[in-house]
């Protein structure tokens, strides 16, 4: 007997999109609170990592926008 594959659930990726966008965003704050106790490579390191999050907060809404998308369009795939 072989398992089925769960299908694809998109009903809630928008929401789950935006909280990891919220999540990010805290660890940027949490991460700019610690630089005033960083040594000068630690600063470095967290302006480089917080860079990294940036860009993946801008990638989280591009994705957002094409899931609002998907789900105003009843989530056709054509």
């Amino acid at each position: 007997m072989r398992n089925q594959p769960k299908p694809d659930d998109r009903a809630d990726n928008v929401e789950k999109l935006q909280e990891m966008v919220q999540n990010t965003e805290e660890n940027i704050h949490e991460a700019e609170d610690s630089l005033q106790f960083a040594t000068g490579e630690q600063r470095q390191a967290i302006a480089a990592k917080n860079e990294r999050r940036q860009q993946s907060i801008a990638a989280f809404q591009e994705e957002i926008s094409d899931e609002a998308t998907a789900r105003r369009n009843g989530y056709r795939t054509e």
